[in-house]
């Protein structure tokens, strides 16, 4: 990839500001190449700042500057319109969060991106932070899981401020903005629920005028015997983030910044821990997402189908050869071989070269820039692990 991508940030508010932009000068594959508000102000700000050209008409930036992708970090309810006009211009699309507001929606989006014939990534940081991807070699230790528990609250002293707390405007509340992670977590770590029943309150502020949620308690289940559920809420504190998935052999435990496997009784076994920043996670999706572009990956975080999962429950079992005696052979592998000639290789979350080499330096301090383009920085992590415990560098497979 010898010229580097165009990219244009469309809304500069806190999410596009703090990782979009900072992601965007840490790429590898990609520049930005104009930014565009409906804040004046605001866009001409940013332009001064970063030297691009600053736009509030999103057309007019289409046309002017002709970028080969644009990252859209708009209002929930503004994000069909920008994505049409960028369908229209033939222009690829990074997504904040929310996918859509609603199933006809999201319907409308795959259409349109599929009759325009552009990509449509959808920003899911976590599936490229080292702390989130170490936690699929650790659920290998721990068996098929039975229970998973998710937990991410924080207090919001005032939940009607502006579009957030509209049903109509943002798609839905703590579901919609907070619950996504979480539920994107479960969607990639262990699949799709089988069974899902939810119940959502916006009672915890009866004085304020607001309809989207503030708390929701969602129970899942799936066909395999595996039971879990997700608290998500904008208006109890203290702040938490944790998702903990137990099989019979432990637990593995994610939290921001820190993730532990545990012994069945509870026991720390070992423990990684990380920076909480998101920068390099960003500039590793858009790495990603440039390389899809070019066609060699496929889209991780897009519109059904190419939405996949690292694992499967129970693992597929290795076919067999009459010819000679069966070898072991990883998903990847059996992916690989499945593969058509001539298919792109999915995208797949490398394992964390801090698992395999402890002691290596992982980043220039002060730096954001993935060290692996495949698609997740590899640090830094650091490793703990009780006397005793699980021995400090995982196998190579």
């Amino acid at each position: 990839m010898s010229v580097r991508k165009k990219a244009a940030v469309i809304g500069l508010g806190h999410q596009a500001l703090e990782d979009h932009v900072p992601g965007l000068a840490d790429s590898q594959f990609a520049q930005l190449a104009a930014v565009c508000d409906t804040d004046p102000g605001k866009a001409a700000a940013q332009a001064q700042r970063h030297s691009v050209p600053g736009f509030t008409d999103i057309r007019s930036l289409l046309k002017d500057v002709r970028p080969d992708f644009a990252i859209v970090a708009v209002p929930h309810h503004a994000g069909r319109e920008v994505i049409e006009a960028c369908a229209a211009a033939g222009v690829h699309v990074i997504k904040e969060k929310p996918f859509a507001t609603s199933p006809a929606e999201a319907a409308e989006l795959v259409a349109m991106c599929g009759t325009a014939g552009i990509e449509l990534m959808v920003t899911v940081q976590r599936r490229f932070h080292p702390v989130y991807t170490a936690a699929v070699q650790l659920l290998e230790q721990i068996g098929q899981p039975y229970l998973v528990e998710g937990r991410y609250t924080f207090h919001s002293p005032d939940p009607a401020a502006g579009w957030s707390g509209r049903a109509r405007l943002a798609g839905g509340g703590a579901l919609m903005d907070m619950g996504d992670h979480l539920i994107d977590l479960l969607i990639w770590y262990l699949g799709l629920p089988d069974r899902i029943l939810a119940d959502t309150s916006t009672a915890a502020h009866p004085d304020a005028d607001y309809d989207a949620e503030d708390t929701a308690l969602v129970h899942i289940a799936y066909d395999s015997g595996m039971y879990g559920s997700l608290l998500i809420s904008r208006s109890a504190g203290p702040k938490t983030g944790q998702l903990m998935m137990t099989g019979p052999r432990g637990a593995v435990v994610i939290e921001r910044g820190r993730v532990r496997r545990l012994a069945p009784d509870g026991q720390l076994i070992e423990s990684l821990t990380g920076e909480p920043a998101w920068p390099f996670a960003a500039a590793a999706q858009i790495d990603c997402f440039c390389r899809v572009l070019d066609g060699e990956r496929t889209n991780p975080s897009g519109p059904p189908p190419t939405w996949h999962t690292p694992r499967s429950w129970p693992p597929p079992t290795p076919p067999r050869s009459p010819a000679r005696p069966p070898t072991r052979r990883s998903t990847c592998d059996r992916r690989r071989a499945s593969r058509p000639p001539g298919r792109p290789a999915p995208h797949r979350h490398p394992r964390p070269a801090l698992l395999l080499a402890p002691d290596r330096e992982q980043r220039r301090p002060g730096r954001h820039r993935p060290a692996d383009v495949r698609g997740v920085h590899p640090g830094p992590l650091r490793r703990h692990r009780r006397a005793g415990g699980h021995p400090g560098v995982l196998p190579r497979r």
